[in-house]
């Protein structure tokens, strides 16, 4: 069903004075391609801007913890403004900032879809958040911009939440963060092996939130097809048990083919494909309130066609998800994946 309410985006030049003092994949560039994309593709006129804001100390210490903030915030306010917190994670004289207003404005995001005032919803945010943990800044990642935006949501009377996460590498702070926490359903589609090296369809949720972490871990040159089935035949079904109050996407788009960090094969169609799936599901349930958060993707061809199929998808340009043979590799992930959802789902 076509969605009649505008598109809600989150974007803010502020982002890209995000920048390292060397070259870097995770650049202001990458938000240059995803603005072509909004504008090639939704109207103004089909838009509803969500102004970016500062998070809160009280919304990030919800899933960051007090002295892991107090540390990012001296690291950042110290010195000449320019370093890296380790070899993959730059910051400098703007990275608070920047970081502070993604967090929000993911924030913001979440609050308006809970609003009623849209159904679907795009942060185009950096830096990045799904690897943040809750003590911890890694993997170009400061503050975790999807986990703060779930917990916000639970904290504004959402009873569960689910996130989807489709970026090429384990979104391993937001599976941290909300591993013990059975109001959270945390489904992650990812390379392996790959950074971070987490990710394995063993990790399941602790004690009293088993299977509500779940983890599809698949080979290099894994293709659209192997992602079709992964939704048809598991994240969907999951999704339909959950019964989540609102559906968040971690989107990065470094599964393309293009990009330069990973070995996967899918393209813009496959995404385009997997955020109808998401928009279908959320219609079904009755809420329709599905949001999508830009983690990685660093070729910029490959950022602007993606978000553009995204942007068509959750206009109601309906794709079908990829199908055909499995390569014996794909088959063999997806069964293993399928086994770890077994014990726990009946499905």
């Amino acid at each position: 069903m076509p969605n009649r309410l505008p598109i809600a985006v989150v974007d803010d030049s502020r982002f890209d004075d995000h920048r390292s003092a060397e070259p870097h994949p995770e650049r202001p560039e990458r938000l240059d391609a995803a603005r072509a994309a909004l504008r090639r593709t939704l109207p103004e006129t089909e838009r509803l801007v969500v102004a970016a804001r500062p998070v809160l100390d009280e919304e990030a210490s919800r899933v960051h913890s007090p002295e892991y903030l107090t540390r990012l915030r001296s690291i950042l306010d110290a010195g000449s403004g320019w370093g890296h917190i380790d070899a993959d994670t730059y910051f400098c004289p703007d990275t608070k900032q920047a970081a502070w207003l993604a967090a929000g404005g993911s924030v913001e995001l979440c609050r308006t879809l809970l609003a009623g005032n849209a159904k679907r919803g795009i942060a185009l945010v950096r830096p990045p958040g799904h690897h943040a943990c809750s003590s911890r800044a890694m993997g170009f990642c400061l503050l975790n911009n999807v986990a703060v935006a779930a917990s916000d949501a639970l904290d504004r009377g959402a009873n569960r939440v689910a996130i989807v996460d489709w970026d090429v590498h384990h979104g391993n702070g937001t599976q941290e963060i909300f591993y013990g926490d059975e109001r959270v359903l945390f489904v992650s589609l990812h390379q392996s092996p790959l950074y971070p090296g987490s990710g394995g369809v063993e990790e399941v949720g602790s004690a009293g939130a088993e299977g509500y972490t779940i983890n599809i871990p698949v080979p290099p040159g894994t293709g659209p097809v192997a992602y079709g089935e992964a939704f048809r035949s598991i994240v969907l079904p999951l999704l339909n048990a959950f019964e989540a109050d609102v559906v968040l996407v971690s989107a990065g788009l470094d599964g393309h083919i293009r990009d330069p960090l990973a070995g996967l094969e899918l393209d813009a169609n496959c995404y385009g494909a997997l955020t109808t799936a998401l928009a279908r599901h959320v219609d079904a349930m009755g809420h329709g309130r599905l949001a999508l958060f830009l983690e990685g993707g660093y070729d910029l061809q490959a950022i602007e066609d993606s978000i553009a199929a995204m942007l068509n998808a959750l206009r109601g340009e309906e794709a079908e998800l990829p199908s055909g043979s499995l390569r014996p590799s794909e088959e063999a992930a997806l069964s293993r994946a399928r086994r770890a959802v077994d014990a726990h789902w009946s499905l």
